[in-house]
């Protein structure tokens, strides 16, 4: 019988946790009573579910998915997402793509590493994921006198109305998976 242990697959056959089980769950029962997303949620699942703690009480619920099937999940993404905020009250849900991260080849080695593999650029396309139904429209690095940096990121204003109240979780989020300070805006517009 087909069960929530199909909505997850972690690598080297690791045991899911309990929060997992229940982000499995949930997919399994939204596929289930959800006639628009049945079809599309069919063949599924994720590697692993994470709660994050935001500012004050907020928490927010970091579902990796396989980067293969990030397409599939993008066709669906707001109403997935809808849905899982639904099921977890009061969290905000965000979905990532897993990518891995390779170290620089060693000198004098004839081996390439493909350019999707560096850290910039996973980090790149993890912030691009975090903000996902808004897209990026400008960066700034602003470096302090203590020599610290932060990074500004300007999110497309059209999508101002479904992700303002998450700015503060995308930050938190993304601080928490790579390290990095950055302050999400829209930018101002001269009338």
């Amino acid at each position: 019988m087909y069960t929530t242990k199909q909505k997850i697959h972690k690598d080297k056959d690791a045991e899911p946790t309990e929060f997992e089980e229940s982000v499995a769950q949930a997919l399994f029962d939204l596929e289930n009573t959800n006639p628009e997303l049945k079809s599309d949620m069919k063949d599924l699942y994720i590697n692993s579910a994470v709660q994050i703690d935001v500012a004050g009480s907020r928490k927010a619920v970091v579902i990796h998915i396989p980067f293969r099937l990030r397409k599939a999940y993008r066709k669906i993404h707001v109403r997935l997402v809808r849905e899982l905020e639904k099921k977890f009250s009061g969290k905000d849900v965000i979905l990532i793509a897993t990518r891995r991260i390779l170290r620089p080849p060693k000198k004098g080695s004839a081996v390439q590493r493909p350019r999707s593999r560096t850290l910039t650029a996973v980090h790149e396309a993890m912030l691009e994921d975090i903000v996902l139904p808004a897209e990026i429209v400008g960066k700034r690095i602003r470096y302090r006198i203590d020599g610290s940096k932060i990074m500004k990121v300007f999110l497309d204003p059209k999508e101002r109305n479904n992700t303002e109240y998450k700015l503060e979780t995308f930050s938190a989020v993304y601080r928490k998976l790579s390290g990095k300070d950055v302050v999400f805006e829209f930018p101002v517009t001269e009338a």
